[in-house]
């Protein structure tokens, strides 16, 4: 008897496991933002530590075609602004890497005068000799006013990966126009405890 009962358990067990949702670790990323006339569908699969990252802008004078890009992690969020106030959105995309680090990348793009996109160029932290002590990732990037802000915690000497005992610090950026584009440019550097 004991033994039947084992086989029923068992099998209303196998029959419950095939109707339970799935639960995925990352969902898809899809949604519009819109300011001053000019919109952008950003959309991510997040299916796997590679991705497929579209951008489609729409209410652009002149060209409105669709960027489409490979992307080493997910989407994790993404906002529209226009930090340099010169009537012309910029869309920033925040990208997450995989694994423990969850190193931070920007994808962002500027419409210039409303006609066509250029990217936006952030230099990697590395390149910042000074900012990039105590680095390990879990940045988080957010627009605040008329600048593009990015936190992460910072890491000493012996702390682990999930124990950062430094504080924060946080970086402030404003756009400019460069030579060949459009660039962020550090603008004040701040750490919290």
């Amino acid at each position: 008897m004991q033994g039947m009962s084992m086989k029923i358990i068992f099998g209303l067990l196998t029959t419950l496991s095939l109707y339970a949702p799935t639960i995925n670790a990352a969902s898809d990323f899809d949604q519009v933002y819109s300011l001053l006339g000019i919109s952008f569908h950003v959309t991510c699969p997040n299916s796997g530590s590679i991705n497929q990252l579209t951008i489609k802008p729409s209410g652009l004078a002149i060209s409105n075609g669709t960027i489409e890009q490979e992307i080493d992690g997910t989407v994790s969020g993404a906002e529209i602004a226009d930090i340099n106030s010169d009537g012309s959105p910029e869309i920033y995309v925040y990208v997450t890497s995989a694994g423990s680090g969850s190193y931070g990348k920007l994808v962002a793009y500027s419409s210039n005068n409303k006609k066509s996109i250029s990217g936006i160029y952030l230099a990697p932290l590395a390149y910042d000799s000074i900012n990039s002590q105590g680095y390990m990732g879990h940045d988080k990037f957010s627009i605040a006013g008329s600048e593009l802000r990015r936190r992460f915690p910072i890491y000493t000497q012996n702390d682990t990966n999930a124990n950062p005992s430094g504080g924060v610090r946080q970086l402030r950026y404003k756009l400019f126009a460069g030579e060949a584009g459009w660039q962020l440019k550090l603008t004040g550097s701040t750490s919290l405890q």
